[in-house]
């Protein structure tokens, strides 16, 4: 029998533009050793830059130019996921390479790309995708000086155009999604301002292991062969997620409809009626704008926007906890109501949204509809709200029955008139008036009406 190849280990390189990854790129390549790599550069342009500086500066022979992949005129994380899928393979099945480099365009988000990459380690099941690659890493690049403008200052950049809004939104995309975390550029700042980089790309992302370099400089240890990517492990630490997952070891606290009381959040262990819950994917639209239309599972919901210099993608969802740290004025906090938000009300409080707020995500219940959950998401000033299914509540009383039985903390936020409905969201900012956009959001929260009561 045939032994079975091994799959060839993938190193993805994220980062938005001038971050540093090119730079980063050619230090790996001329100071590798024992692998023999073969190198994807994904440019929005006719011409692919990137490509070329890379050949030049890892001295690329002419022998050797197979070795170099350039996908251009899209982005590997939607138009071209197959381009990116039919490489990997064609590199990985020719036998003259064992590591795959792959430098993504700085407008791409790295969660599609790793989805495509995780489809070719043969998990689907799919026996017409050949197994054949593994992510090994994926490095994000964080200009420390870019975040000290857009953060570290009042975040300057929230007063400018939709085209920076929409960068700040895919930086802060990038940040959380990724297993290891390069500060670049930090010869560029001050003790003080890395030190506050710091604090807020830690609060976005928790757990990734961070390496402060300069023009790239990093040891290959961390950057090939690492062994360090895990999807599932990767996904669920964005700093959010994490916050909320947090106030599950609090206590709970119950009392009638006091939502007054934002300190002693509960958990929100939120089952989707004829929904599944990790692996659906989300319709977002811009301020505020809902699509009840549930979205295929296997459909690609990709946009992207090359004019404005950024792809938008649509997220899985997990929800959980709190917590509270407070370092360099970044801090969070978890808001939460068991009366429903009223839309326009909503609209209004996110036209003037506070600038102090980095990053908030979470589940809404709106009050026209009390059989749909809702995920409203913002980063920066960009703001999105999709459906994302039926609340239990709503489910036949025997389904509501078996899922009370058998998860304990869904029983605990089960409420009898209300069901599991609810708003729960985690707040991450630099020296937000917590309370000030609690009153704010309790403003928006009205009286449910038509809810009767569940007598089971």
């Amino acid at each position: 029998m045939k032994a079975k190849q091994p799959l060839i280990p993938v190193t993805l390189l994220t980062g938005y533009l001038g971050a540093g990854k090119t730079t980063l790129l050619n230090y790996v390549l001329n100071n590798q050793k024992g692998y023999k790599v073969a190198v994807i550069v994904n440019d929005i342009g006719e011409v692919n830059i990137d490509a070329d500086l890379i050949q030049k500066g890892a001295s690329i022979v002419e022998e050797d130019k197979d070795s170099l992949v350039p996908l251009q005129n899209g982005c590997i994380c939607c138009t071209l996921k197959t381009d990116l899928m039919n490489q990997i393979i064609q590199l990985a099945t020719d036998g003259r390479f064992d590591y795959i480099l792959i430098e993504a365009s700085g407008i791409c988000e790295p969660m599609p790309i790793a989805q495509t990459i995780e489809a070719l380690s043969g998990i689907t099941g799919d026996k017409k995708i050949p197994a054949c690659a593994k992510l090994d890493n994926i490095i994000t690049v964080v200009d420390a000086y870019r975040l000290v403008t857009e953060f570290g200052s009042g975040n300057s950049m929230l007063n400018k155009n939709l085209d920076e809004e929409d960068i700040e939104a895919l930086l802060i995309q990038q940040i959380e999604f990724c297993n290891t975390i390069l500060i670049n550029k930090t010869d560029l700042v001050t003790p003080e301002q890395l030190a506050e980089v710091k604090a807020v790309v830690r609060e976005l992302q928790p757990q990734a292991r961070m390496i402060e370099t300069q023009k790239g400089v990093v040891d290959l240890e961390y950057v090939l062969g690492t062994e360090s990517f895990d999807f599932e492990k990767v996904y669920s630490t964005a700093g959010w997620i994490k916050k909320l997952e947090e106030s599950e070891n609090e206590e709970h606290h119950h009392g009638d409809d006091d939502d007054d009381d934002h300190d002693h959040e509960e958990h929100e262990h939120h089952h989707h009626h004829d929904h599944d819950d990790d692996d659906h994917d989300h319709d977002e639209h811009e301020h505020h704008h809902h699509d009840d239309d549930d979205d295929d599972e296997d459909e690609d919901h990709s946009d992207c926007d090359h004019e404005h210099g950024v792809c938008h993608h649509h997220h899985h969802h997990h929800h959980h906890g709190e917590g509270e740290a407070e370092e360099y004025g970044i801090g969070t906090f978890v808001y939460y109501s068991r009366r429903p938000v009223d839309r326009m009300k909503l609209e209004d409080f996110a036209q003037n949204w506070p600038a102090s707020v980095i990053r908030a995500k979470g589940i809404v219940w709106f009050s026209d509809d009390n059989e749909g959950a809702y995920i409203l998401e913002q980063a920066g000033r960009q703001i999105t709200a999709g459906f994302s299914g039926e609340w239990m509540a709503t489910a036949p009383k025997a389904q509501i029955k078996r899922a009370l039985a058998s998860d304990p903390e869904f029983a605990k936020n089960w409420d009898e008139n209300v069901g599991d409905r609810m708003v729960k969201m985690v707040f991450i900012g630099r020296k937000m008036d917590k309370a000030k956009i609690t009153a704010d959001l309790d403003a928006c929260c009205v009286d449910p009406v038509n809810v009767k009561k569940i007598n089971l």
